[in-house]
């Protein structure tokens, strides 16, 4: 018996998304179906190029097209994807931004700037189109980070209005204002130009198309919070955090700042940073120097995904340093760069999964 485009699709209502729970008919990632003889091709297109069961949902198919098709069919599944968004219709800043991160904690030290960046990089590495501001107005770091300490943004002129364009490094289009004043001046402003400030940021800067924007949030819970979320439509939150307790007790304030009913941003996960630390002549021991579990038991205490567990490792700092983050070094060689790329496929599960739950209403196709 021939085989058909429908037998195809029907057998492909047997694959379910394992993050969706639904099947990839009904989910409409099923496209470009072609039937010669026994020859089957179609592609599969995903929520997020840094989907962690890539290979398993392609296996299923094959399996679903053997049982319910033909056992003969010879299979050729293209793999591709569209990061997913849901945008409040309300808002119409940087409506080609297809989803916001804010990344957050409610004290300084604990790495929040350092998974920021990584997480960019990571996120750009698989496939995604990726922007970060530095939202921290007194104490810019990510123009170091980023290896663009001195470097500053161009200005262009369209229709009588001057636009900002961001600086792009390492795949990633970055503001910051440390890119705009001496690296040596400390910045002496009131809340209100603090918030004037981060508003051009977003609404005076050409920016383009972006699957992910990272918001690197100063420490606290201040007026560059509210001011960012009444600003722009924030898809989730990152709580970052480090093991010891103290950490922990200001990490439970910024969680529930998002919590607020006046704020409601969904917080997407915990980051636990600085988890234990490995001597590099001693590879399998892990040392917890600032204890242990505590962001799994706070990410528990929440009913929270606990997004990543990252170690502390001097090439992470020393990349930091100098300008190149350890995301950029190849995940399958170096442990703190693979502990970034899962991070990063993490959390784009859960926006994936926050995205079909809230109901899509937009795709930006990775290409």
């Amino acid at each position: 018996m021939a085989i058909s485009k429908d037998d195809v699709l029907n057998a492909l209502r047997h694959v379910d998304d394992p993050d969706l729970k639904k099947d990839l008919v009904t989910l409409n990632m099923i496209e470009e179906i072609a039937v010669d003889g026994n020859k089957v091709s179609f592609t599969v297109r995903l929520t997020t190029p840094a989907c962690p069961l890539k290979e398993k949902i392609k296996n299923d198919c094959v399996k679903a097209v053997h049982e319910y098709v033909s056992k003969d069919a010879e299979l050729d599944i293209t793999m591709t994807a569209s990061v997913t968004s849901h945008r409040n219709p309300n808002i119409n800043v940087l409506p080609s931004v297809k989803n916001i991160i804010c990344v957050a904690s409610g004290k300084g030290g604990v790495g929040k700037s350092t998974v920021a960046v990584n997480l960019a990089i990571a996120l750009s590495k698989q496939g995604a189109k990726v922007g970060i501001i530095d939202a921290d107005i007194y104490g810019p770091s990510i123009p170091t980070m980023l290896g663009i300490k001195g470097q500053r943004p161009t200005v262009r002129l369209i229709k009588d209005k001057h636009f900002i364009e961001p600086i792009e490094v390492y795949g990633i289009k970055v503001l910051s204002m440390g890119m705009l004043v001496d690296d040596k001046q400390a910045i002496v402003w009131r809340g209100p130009m603090v918030t004037s400030a981060l508003r051009q940021f977003v609404t005076d800067c050409l920016w383009g198309r972006l699957d992910y924007m990272i918001l690197d949030m100063p420490p606290g819970t201040g007026d560059v919070h509210l001011t960012m979320i009444q600003t722009v439509n924030v898809t989730g939150a990152v709580i970052v955090t480090t093991p010891q307790e103290v950490a922990l007790s200001d990490a439970r304030k910024g969680l529930a700042m998002f919590r607020l009913e006046t704020i409601n941003v969904p917080v997407l996960g915990v980051v636990e940073n600085m988890s234990y630390f490995t001597p590099a002549e001693l590879p399998d021991n892990k040392y917890y120097i600032f204890g242990k579990d505590g962001g799994k038991q706070f990410a528990a205490e929440y009913e929270l995904p606990l997004l990543g567990e990252l170690p502390l490792v001097q090439s992470v700092r020393e990349g930091g340093d100098d300008g190149t983050p350890i995301a950029l070094r190849d995940p399958d060689l170096d442990i703190s760069s693979k502990a970034f790329y899962d991070l990063a496929t993490n959390v784009a599960q859960q926006i994936a999964i926050r995205n079909a739950k809230a109901g899509v209403t937009v795709e930006a196709e990775v290409g």
